[in-house]
């Protein structure tokens, strides 16, 4: 006797966003939970990032300061390694040098790193600010401007700056990130706060705040799923946005991605250690149900893109 498999009924479908310029990817567009074709509609691909930086870290592992190698001073040569080597689908590039306690560049300053980027790359870009409320709404002011009509991505908009967000992004052409904290009230609460203030629902990006293997990662994994369940199963059209999923930046500061081979002997090789450490973490959200990730080593990126073929075939 042949083998039915039992069918979920949904009555929500998440938005397709489309970004880019020369080279355009989709986001979202399911109508069923990850991986699960079998019940309807399902996504065929999902774009993965690769982070970049307007300054050199400081403070990165050396398994990645070894994969990029002497690029990481030089955001142009970064960005290009990462599309052209890596085979990245999207650029994510963090100003990190504009908060004010690591080196507080200015808004014009961002803006010619966001140009000279954007010039010599093909993929999408995602923006990012520095994470410091203030600063970045002064700087997302211009650098929206620099990179209007380009189908870019810029964040994160919270609670403290999401009017100035909301108005460049809508000026400009762009996407826009919606941070809140591990919260699905307060990921829906700043959606519909957004939309009141005139920004189109349909080009909102959530990001329900990453975690990492063994550090909460069943918390964002909890809240994710909880966002699609409503999205899907109640039809909430304030949670039917794709979800970006911030991994390289909570995987690589943790002390299992950091700590040398001399300092953790019985913990194995320290790269290897990192790269799996991402790869998990990526591909946990990705189940959850997220549409996009943003990582750091390139070898996490290449396994995962490989995982998602074999579950996608």
């Amino acid at each position: 006797m042949a083998f039915t498999a039992p069918k979920e009924i949904y009555n929500g479908k998440i938005n397709q966003v489309e970004i880019g310029k020369d080279q355009k990817l989709q986001l979202g567009g399911e109508e069923v939970l990850p991986f699960l074709p079998f019940e309807g509609k399902a996504v065929s691909q999902v774009p993965l990032a690769l982070e970049i930086q307007d300054i050199a870290p400081a403070d990165w592992a050396p398994a990645l300061n070894g994969a990029y190698g002497g690029v990481m001073a030089n955001p142009v040569e970064w960005a290009k390694k990462c599309q052209d080597d890596y085979k990245a689908d999207m650029i994510c590039l963090r100003l990190t040098g504009t908060h004010p306690d690591n080196g507080d560049k200015s808004a014009r300053e961002a803006g010619k790193v966001v140009e000279s980027v954007l010039s010599a790359i093909k993929v999408p870009l995602i923006i990012l600010g520095s994470n410091h409320a203030e600063k970045d709404s002064e700087v997302m002011k211009h650098v929206a401007e620099v990179a209007a009509n380009t189908g870019s991505i810029i964040g994160k908009a919270q609670e403290k700056n999401y009017k100035t967000f909301a108005a460049v992004a809508t000026a400009y052409g762009h996407k826009l990130v919606a941070l809140s904290d591990l919260d699905i009230n307060l990921s829906k609460q700043l959606n519909i706060l957004m939309t009141q203030s005139g920004f189109d629902g349909k080009n909102i990006i959530i990001d329900a705040m990453s975690s990492t293997l063994g550090y909460g990662l069943e918390y964002t994994y909890s809240v994710m799923e909880r966002i699609r369940l409503a999205a899907l199963q109640q039809n909430d059209i304030m949670m039917q946005m794709p979800m970006i999923c911030d991994v390289g930046e909570v995987t690589w500061k943790i002390k299992e991605a950091k700590a040398t081979e001399e300092e953790q002997p019985t913990w194995g090789a320290a790269e290897q250690r990192g790269i799996l450490w991402e790869t998990l973490t990526a591909l946990s959200f990705l189940m959850a149900g997220g549409n996009l990730a943003v990582m750091r080593h390139p070898s996490a990126l290449q396994t995962v893109r490989n995982t998602l073929a074999e579950m996608t075939e």
